[in-house]
């Protein structure tokens, strides 16, 4: 009898759940399938609009609803911690690969110090020496093998701004590949002050 009224069970539950036309069936937790979204660039707080609209919550008009009462002062976004710096904004740099030109007027957001050159050397030797060589002649190990890696203090290159020598170690140039995936923002300009003293060898 038990096995009965179980199986029955289990019938009515699977019949009760299955879709029928514009019928949805049972849903379980449905704020999971129906969750009201709100719009994340915008703060309008609009209580007077919201009260009415969560009133009339049949009307098809709530998901137009911007302030979200479940955070605080009805933003839909929340601010970013306290001293958090905005991606981009201390060391910008968007220029796409193309702009080589445009780059020579970007200017360095690092001061030039003693320290800052010695961080710069440790770097030019991590991710630049098997290839420029210690003195930026181009006769790295790699540089040897891997020929027309070109002297920094050579005609071409000694007068180069710190800008396109920045945009080209972000994104290349001729048989160089850029290493904007491999070196952040601040080590790039560090190693630009770097390469700046070999051009003046």
């Amino acid at each position: 009898m038990r096995k009965i009224i179980f199986n029955i069970f289990i019938i009515i539950t699977l019949i009760s759940c299955s879709a029928k036309n514009d019928d949805p069936g049972v849903e379980y937790a449905p704020n999971m399938y129906h969750s009201v979204p709100y719009e994340p660039l915008s703060q309008v707080k609009d209580e007077e609009i919201g009260s009415w609209l969560d009133s009339n919550p049949d009307d098809g008009h709530g998901e137009f609803y911007n302030s979200n009462p479940y955070n605080p002062y009805s933003m839909t976004m929340r601010e970013p911690v306290e001293n958090t710096v905005r991606r981009g904004s201390s060391l910008p740099y968007r220029l796409p690969k193309d702009s080589l030109e445009l780059s020579a007027s970007v200017k360095s957001p690092i001061e030039d110090s003693e320290d800052v050159l010695k961080e710069a050397k440790v770097l030019y030797d991590r991710y630049c020496v098997h290839c420029h060589g210690e003195k930026g002649m181009g006769d790295g190990s790699v540089g040897k093998v891997y020929k027309g890696v070109t002297a920094y203090n050579s005609r071409a290159v000694k007068d180069k701004p710190e800008g396109h020598i920045f945009h080209v170690i972000t994104h290349g140039k001729g048989r160089m590949w850029g290493h904007g995936s491999q070196i952040s923002i601040e080590d790039r300009w560090k190693i630009v002050k770097y390469v700046q003293t070999l051009q003046r060898q």
